[in-house]
C-alpha cells in the first residue's frame, strides 16, 4: 500500500503498513545560493527518510521527525521513526533523538511535522500505533518534554505523553497534517482516513479537536468529509483571524474547504473545486493566507505543464476565485504547503523535476501585480538529498531550512541549509 500523494490513483487504505521511498537520478548542479547539509541520515538510532519540514525554536535549533529508522527490527524492520533535535554545535550541527518510537500505544511513523504548544513544549502525531484492535494502529496524538531528571529510555531522553489514541472508523484515523493551536489551547487535526464511507471502503477523512480538559483530552469531530469530490485532508488545516479553519483535500480533483464555527457547531463550506482548464489538481499540501486575507497553495498535478502550479484563491464580495500564479516546469509534484515570509514572497519544493529530476526549492516574488519565480536549489540525487517532501522554513535572517526524503550519503535523506 502507499501514500496517496505519491501515485495518481492509489486508493487510500484504512492502514498504511509501508512509506514508499522515490529514489531518482543523479546529475551536476550549479547554484548560486550557499546550499549546506546539515545531517545526513544514517537509518540507524537518528531515522530515515524525514517526509516533512522541521520546526525551529527561538534559539535557532531544529526539530524534526523521520518517518521511519530508530528502534532496530521495529515496525518491520523499517523502524517505527523519531523525533529529533538538530542544535548548532561550534560551526556545525549535532543531531540528538529525542524520542524513538516502538510501534505500540506510543505510535508509529510520524508524518507530520511537530509543533509547540503555548507550554513551550513539542506536539505531533503518527498515521500507526495505538490501538491494538488493529494489526497497525490508526494513530495518536502525543506530547513530547524533557524529563526531570534521569531519560526515561536509553533510546529517548524526552518523555512522551499520548494526549490520544484514535480507536478507528467513528472518530478518524492516520492523521498525516500538522496539527494547530486555538487561542483557549486546544488542538486541531485531520485524519486522512475514518469519519465516513464515501466510496466503497474508503473512508473520507475527518477534522477534529482535542479539548483540554484538566489533566485530560477529549476529542470530538468537528466535520467528517461524506463527497468523494471533497475528501481525504493530507495536510492540516488553519485559522483565519475569526477562527474559522480553512485546508484542502486530495480525491477526485481536490478542493479547498471551509470551516466556519457558530456556537458549538461547524458549518463546511467548499470554496473551490479543481479541475478547470490549467488550475492544478489534487492539492497535497495545505493553505497559507497572506496579508490580504487571500489564500496561497500548491497541486501536485495539472497547471499549464501538467507537473503542478501554485494557486492564489482571492475573497472579494463574498466569493472566492481562483488565479494560478506558477505553473511548475520540467517536472515538479509540489507535496507541500507553501511558507510565506514576512515581505510576501512564497517558497516551496518539489518531489520531482528541477534541472536533474531529483526535486528543487523556489521562491515566488511578488513585484508588479505578477510573480516571479527563482530556482533556489535543484538537487542532483546524491550527497545533497533527493525530493524535498516536506515544507521549507526561513528564519528572520532569509535562511531556508528543509529536509529531503531520500538521497544524502546513506540514501536516508538529508537536513538542508540554503543561505540567501
Amino acid at each position: 500500500m502507499c501514500v496517496p500523494a505519491f501515485r495518481r490513483g492509489c486508493q487510500l487504505a484504512p492502514r498504511l503498513v509501508l512509506v514508499c521511498v522515490l529514489i531518482l537520478g543523479c546529475f551536476a548542479v550549479t547554484q548560486a545560493q550557499t546550499f549546506s547539509v546539515l545531517h545526513n541520515f544514517t537509518g540507524g538510532g537518528d531515522g530515515s527518510q524525514p517526509w516533512v519540514g522541521v520546526t525551529m525554536d527561538q534559539a535557532g535549533n531544529l526539530y524534526g521527525t523521520t518517518s521511519v529508522g530508530g528502534l532496530q527490527g521495529g515496525c518491520g524492520g523499517m523502524g517505527c521513526g523519531v523525533v529529533f533535535k538538530l542544535a548548532h554545535r561550534g560551526s556545525g550541527w549535532s543531531l540528538t533523538p529525542l524520542y524513538t518510537f516502538t510501534g505500540g500505544g506510543d505510535g508509529a511513523l510520524p508524518l507530520a511535522r511537530v509543533i509547540f504548544g503555548p507550554n513551550g513544549t513539542l506536539y505531533g502525531s503518527t498515521i500507526l500505533g495505538g490501538n491494538d484492535s488493529f494489526p497497525n494502529g490508526v494513530g495518536v496524538i502525543f506530547n513530547l518534554y524533557p524529563p526531570a531528571r534521569v531519560p526515561a529510555r536509553v533510546l529517548s531522553p524526552w518523555v512522551e505523553d499520548v494526549l490520544y489514541t484514535f480507536s478507528g472508523v467513528s472518530d478518524g484515523n492516520n492523521p498525516t497534517g500538522d496539527l494547530v493551536f486555538d487561542s483557549a489551547g486546544n488542538i486541531y487535526g485531520t485524519t486522512q482516513s475514518g469519519g465516513y464511507e464515501c466510496e466503497d471502503t474508503v473512508y473520507c477523512g475527518t477534522v477534529f479537536e482535542l479539548a483540554h480538559n484538566g489533566n485530560n483530552w477529549n476529542e470530538s469531530l468537528l466535520f467528517a468529509f461524506t463527497n468523494g469530490e471533497v475528501a481525504v485532508p493530507l495536510a492540516g488545516a488553519i485559522f483565519d483571524a475569526t477562527g474559522n479553519l480553512y485546508g484542502t483535500t486530495w480525491n477526485g480533483n481536490g478542493a479547498v474547504y471551509e470551516l466556519v464555527h457558530s456556537g458549538s457547531s461547524w458549518t463546511e463550506s467548499t470554496l473551490y473545486y479543481f479541475g478547470g482548464p490549467g488550475d492544478g489538481l489534487s492539492p497535497r499540501g495545505g493553505v497559507v493566507f497572506d496579508a490580504g486575507g487571500d489564500l496561497y497553495g500548491t497541486t501536485q498535478y495539472g497547471g499549464a505543464n501538467g507537473v503542478g502550479s501554485v494557486f492564489e484563491l482571492m475573497h472579494s464580495g463574498g466569493r472566492w476565485t481562483e488565479s494560478v500564479p506558477y505553473s511548475l516546469t520540467n517536472g515538479g509534484s509540489p507535496y507541500a504547503s507553501l511558507v510565506m515570509d514576512s515581505a510576501g514572497n512564497l517558497y516551496g519544493t518539489s518531489c520531482e523535476g528541477g534541472v536533474n529530476n531529483s526535486g528543487s526549492v523556489f521562491k515566488l516574488t511578488h513585484s508588479g501585480g505578477g510573480w516571479t519565480e527563482a530556482d533556489l536549489y535543484d538537487f542532483t540525487g546524491g550527497n545533497d538529498g533527493s525530493c524535498p517532501v516536506g515544507n521549507v522554513i526561513v528564519d528572520p535572517a532569509g535562511n531556508v531550512y528543509g529536509t529531503t526524503l531520500s538521497g544524502g550519503t546513506s540514501q536516508n535523506g538529508v537536513v538542508f541549509e540554503i543561505a540567501q
